[in-house]
């Protein structure tokens, strides 16, 4: 018998291996997204294929190299544990298929499992607790494109964003504070970044850099700004965790130019070590799995310039991964729909 409800889970994706041909292979795909690099087609393809992949491929693998464990991409086991957990959690009337947005298991593939099995309705859950046009908006209108020739096109529901949910809030508090905060100079939240000018789409007539979303957040009109949520995540953790807003910034990672969002996060490492800043807790709400983002580019690259400029400790909060509270919390979104 069919299952009744299927959930798709969705995360960005990963290279099937650490090698400079797989790289690549992912990099293709991902970076010639239009809503990831949003600049004309033409000039997206002379940017992607003759400029930044020829040079980032063999990089980037090295990279990877250094995330790969034994078993695989991160990323993925997380993703297929979730999945597994999440099965069991729900029980025999719904059906949970794993797709990544980028390389395998792909939409493709996946969906048309799930279009063979017909389900009465279909929850998608991209994985990413901001909404954003480059990974939220690029997973569903993928969806979308592809069920579009579909003879039955079930009931859809889809979870687009989650930042301010207080039990997705609880579980980043709790693997907080499993260090004593109290040994902490200051408190970092670091967010994937993104240009100003993907931001100043959602709101036009508004400057992301002039408008005073980082100081409150107004759920009419920055709902879907990817700046005010990041800022208002930060705040809602910070007041979780009773930690004053003196002691903590939200800065913004992996930039490629200045017109990015700001504050930068490696260049506030250097600020907060030459500053006298011995040991600092560093958070990534945007990612709900460990990945190069968090393990490499937090745990390695940030430490060793803050300890390179004066500081003593940094301790990157682990993201929610596969733990038992994070597939609650999934389900309880899930059932909400």
């Amino acid at each position: 018998m069919n299952k009744k409800t299927t959930v798709l889970l969705i995360n960005l994706g990963t290279p099937q291996s650490p090698n400079v041909s797989d790289v690549r292979s992912y990099l293709k795909e991902f970076l010639n997204d239009k809503r990831v690099i949003d600049i004309p087609w033409l000039l997206r393809k002379i940017l992607v294929n003759l400029i930044i992949i020829p040079f980032r491929a063999k990089s980037s693998s090295k990279i990877y190299k250094k995330l790969w464990t034994p078993e695989g991409s991160p990323l993925l086991i997380y993703g297929e544990n979730v999945k597994a957990m999440l099965q069991a959690e729900l029980g025999d009337e719904y059906k949970v298929e794993l797709a990544m947005r980028y390389k395998e298991p792909s939409l493709p593939s996946v969906l048309n499992k799930i279009k063979n099995e017909m389900p009465e309705r279909l929850v998608i859950f991209p994985m990413y607790p901001q909404y954003a046009s480059s990974s939220t908006g690029s997973t569903i209108e993928r969806v979308m494109e592809l069920m579009k020739p579909w003879e039955v096109i079930p009931e859809v529901n889809i979870i687009n964003q989650f930042f301010e949910d207080p039990d997705y809030i609880k579980i980043i508090a709790n693997n907080a504070l499993k260090h004593d905060l109290a040994t902490f100079d200051h408190f970092v939240f670091s967010f994937h970044g993104l240009p100003i000018r993907q931001i100043n789409k959602v709101h036009p007539g508004r400057n992301c850099k002039t408008c005073n979303c980082d100081k409150t957040f107004n759920r009419e009109t920055d709902y879907y700004c990817y700046k005010a949520t990041c800022y208002e995540n930060a705040r809602l953790i910070a007041n979780e965790l009773n930690i004053p807003q003196n002691k903590y910034t939200v800065a913004f990672q992996s930039r490629l130019d200045k017109d990015w969002l700001e504050p930068f996060a490696d260049k506030l490492m250097v600020k907060l070590a030459q500053e006298g800043k011995k040991n600092i807790m560093v958070f990534s709400p945007a990612f709900v799995a460990d990945c190069l983002e968090t393990t490499i580019e937090i745990g390695g690259e940030f430490t060793e310039l803050f300890t390179e400029n004066g500081g003593e400790k940094l301790v990157l909060v682990e993201s929610l991964n596969d733990h038992p509270d994070w597939i609650k919390t999934i389900k309880k979104l899930i059932l909400n729909q």
